[in-house]
């Protein structure tokens, strides 16, 4: 049976590149069979045949906004937000290994659904996720996102060094390969390919030489991405430079693992080198920004001009539990303030509004492939939308609350620095209400 139309009426925003976003005041689109079959303004789409039949949503006060895209987060240390400790690595012995080793099935199956919800309350329409190192909650992180309707990037996190399992030392390794290989096998491009699988080594800390270059080799043999850590924290570095002194810095130990390439999604990438972020322009790797996650666990900020300077591609990630909640407003915010603060040490370019939402949407998809498929409104792309109520944004009473001399720029600001969770009407998935407020 072919669904019914839908109609989303508000002001129509995107940004197809980092130098200026578009939008249409009063603006619709209007999805059919899960694709934008029609943008324009309400008047405009209002008189196509299909509208007739649509199920429209929003109105004048409203903004329509392709899906936000989270590129690094951890499904099983949501719970554990805004755990004070002075640096990343005391923190993930003190709070987070512990968290993640209990995280197995039944606990997964409880709470994974919330976690999905949570994202599309956000308005996040496509998540890169690690769960812990459990096969078992790994499957159930999978099934709660496949029912949940979002888009959605999963692994199961890898170490055999400093592992928080049960196992023997020398089983590690085998187990957690085999583990992962039935992981891929199961959902790898599973949903109608609205699920894929991340081989996750969680850090160069924690994994073994020979753990990487298995990881690597089983990312290859199947095609999956591979996500990991790199380069977030300064006793983190310091910690790899004594673990691989063959190598002459971090970014080297995964190059020559095997690990980079343009389906690897790096966390962080804060305290590179020249020679590294050249090494990653090189090979097409992925750096997964965290601002909010960097300056929680004081781990410095990412030279953000420094690496669109280099071409390095790079989307935004809430990186809970880093980050201390997983609305991309919230770090596209960060994003700007940190970059604002950096200016005041380190003569620097700010980013604009439209560059910062352009990272999360556009950007962020085509940095993982994906930009002829998603991050705009465009029609013929996918629908994934997000629709927002302006009256929770706007501190007016005032009918209409937009001035009709409004444009994207000015609207921009205001969604960055103000928008969130109970402002999100309705987000869309592949045209399909995957929240709705109640």
């Amino acid at each position: 049976m072919t669904p019914r139309p839908i109609a989303l009426r508000g002001f129509v925003l995107d940004a197809p590149t980092r130098h200026a976003a578009r939008g249409i005041p009063d603006g619709a689109i209007l999805i059919e069979n899960g694709r934008i079959a029609a943008r324009g303004t309400f008047s405009e789409i209002s008189k196509l045949p299909a509208a007739a039949d649509a199920e429209w949503l929003g109105g004048p006060d409203c903004a329509v906004v392709p899906g936000l895209i989270d590129i690094h987060a951890h499904i099983p240390q949501y719970p554990f937000v805004a755990r004070i400790e002075e640096s990343l690595l005391p923190w993930l012995k003190r709070y987070i290994f512990p968290a993640e080793k209990n995280f197995r099935a039944a606990e997964a199956r409880a709470f994974a659904p919330f976690f999905f919800e949570s994202l599309a309350c956000n308005g996040t329409t496509l998540a890169v996720l690690y769960a812990a190192i459990h096969e078992d909650s790994a499957h159930e992180c999978f099934a709660a996102a496949e029912a949940s309707g979002i888009r959605a990037i999963i692994g199961k996190v890898m170490m055999d060094r400093h592992s928080y399992g049960d196992l023997e030392p020398d089983k590690i390794l085998p187990v957690s390969i085999e583990q992962t290989r039935r992981l891929i096998q199961r959902w790898h491009g599973a949903a109608g390919g609205r699920l894929e699988y991340a081989v996750s080594p969680r850090f160069a800390v924690s994994c073994s030489a020979e753990m990487m270059r298995a990881a690597a080799d089983l990312a290859r043999e199947h095609g999956t991405w591979v996500q990991t850590h790199l380069s977030e924290n300064h006793l983190e570095i310091e910690t790899v430079r004594a673990l691989f002194p063959e190598f002459p810095d971090y970014t080297s130990v995964y190059e020559g693992c095997g690990l980079l390439g343009p389906k690897t999604i790096l966390g962080h990438c804060i305290h590179l080198s020249p020679a590294e972020r050249a090494k990653l322009r090189a090979s097409g790797s992925i750096i997964a920004h965290c601002p909010t996650s960097n300056l929680f666990l004081r781990s410095g900020t990412m030279p953000w001009d420094t690496i669109v300077e280099d071409g390095i591609p790079f989307g935004l990630a809430s990186d809970v539990a880093g980050g201390p909640e997983l609305s991309m407003w919230r770090v596209m915010r960060s994003a700007l303030e940190s970059q604002i603060a950096r200016s005041f040490s380190t003569p620097c370019r700010i980013p604009f509004p439209a560059e910062i939402f352009h990272q999360s949407t556009q950007g962020a998809a085509e940095a993982l492939g994906k930009g002829g498929q998603l991050g705009t409104l465009d029609p013929g792309k996918e629908a994934d939308a997000v629709l927002i109520d302006l009256s929770e944004i706007i501190p007016s009473v005032e009918k209409p609350l937009l001035d009709p001399a409004t444009t994207a720029e000015d609207l921009l600001p205001l969604l960055i620095h103000r928008a969130g969770p109970k402002s999100t009407l309705a987000t869309l998935a592949a045209g399909k209400k995957i929240h709705l407020r109640k």
